[in-house]
C-alpha cells in the first residue's frame, strides 16, 4: 500500500547515525527475547509471544521469497542511490512478514540500503507517516542517499492485506481471527504481492536504465 508523497520529511542525518541494519535488528530480538522482553515498553506475555512467533515468521520469509527475473532486473537497472528507512517493531506480525522481502528486494540492487528504526522511539518521523490517521508499521519511508530527499512510502501491508484488515474492522472481527486471516493470507501470498507493487514503486523512485520494454507501469 502506498500513500501520497510527503513534500519534506522530519527524517535528519542524526536518524539514520543511529538506525540499524536488519542483522542487528534480528540480534537485537533474540537478545530481549532472552530477557523477557520485546522491543517498546509493554513486556507482556502476549507480546513476548507476539514477538518469538516473528522471529519463526521472518525465518521463513527468509527462505520462501524468490524474487522474480522482472523484479531483479528492474533492481539492477536502478541509477539512483536511495536510502530506504523502515519504521518497525519486534511484536508486530506485519512487519516480520514484510521485512525479510524488502531487505531480499534491496540487496539485488548495489545502490540501495535499508535501516532500521523503532516506531516507538521515534514518533516524530511515524507521526509524519500515518496511515488513515493510526501509527500503523510497518512504514518504508525511500529517500535520496545524498540528499535526504524523499521519493515515496510503503507500508504497512501489500493493498490486498490492508484490505483484509479494513473488511475486518468493519465487520468487527475479533482481533484473533482477523490476525488468522491475514497471516493466512501472508503465507499463501509468499512475498509475491509485494514484489509486484514495488515493480511499480521502483518506476517512481529512481531512474531506470532498463529498455522500456522491460520496466512496468508507473505507480502514478
Amino acid at each position: 500500500m502506498t500513500d501520497t508523497l510527503q513534500a519534506t520529511t522530519p527524517i535528519t542525518h542524526k536518524h539514520i547515525s543511529k538506525a540499524i541494519s536488519y542483522t542487528q535488528y534480528k540480534d537485537m530480538i533474540d537478545r530481549l527475547l532472552a530477557e523477557g522482553r520485546t522491543t517498546g515498553n509493554n513486556y507482556s506475555e502476549d507480546m513476548i509471544e507476539y514477538t518469538r512467533m516473528n522471529v519463526h515468521r521472518m525465518h521463513r520469509v527468509e527462505k520462501t521469497a524468490v524474487l522474480d527475473d522482472e523484479l531483479v532486473r528492474l533492481l539492477l537497472s536502478v541509477d539512483t542511490k536511495m536510502l530506504w528507512v523502515v519504521l518497525t517493531e519486534a511484536w508486530c506480525g506485519d512487519a516480520a512478514q514484510s521485512l525479510p522481502a524488502i531487505i531480499k528486494i534491496a540487496a539485488a540492487s548495489p545502490l540501495i540500503d535499508v535501516k532500521l528504526l523503532l516506531r516507538d522511539e521515534n514518533p516524530d518521523i511515524m507521526d509524519a507517516y500515518l496511515t488513515n490517521s493510526g501509527r500503523s508499521i510497518p512504514k518504508l519511508i525511500a529517500l535520496k542517499a545524498d540528499t535526504l530527499e524523499v521519493l515515496g512510502t510503503w507500508g504497512p501491508r501489500p493493498a490486498p492485506a490492508q484490505q483484509l484488515v479494513q473488511e475486518a474492522k468493519d465487520s468487527n472481527l475479533p482481533f484473533k481471527e482477523m490476525a488468522e486471516k491475514l497471516h493466512a493470507w501472508y503465507a499463501k501470498d509468499r512475498s509475491r504481492t509485494i514484489q509486484q507493487e514495488f515493480k511499480c514503486l521502483l518506476g517512481d523512485w529512481s531512474e531506470l536504465t532498463a529498455p522500456q520494454d522491460q520496466v512496468v507501469a508507473r505507480c502514478s
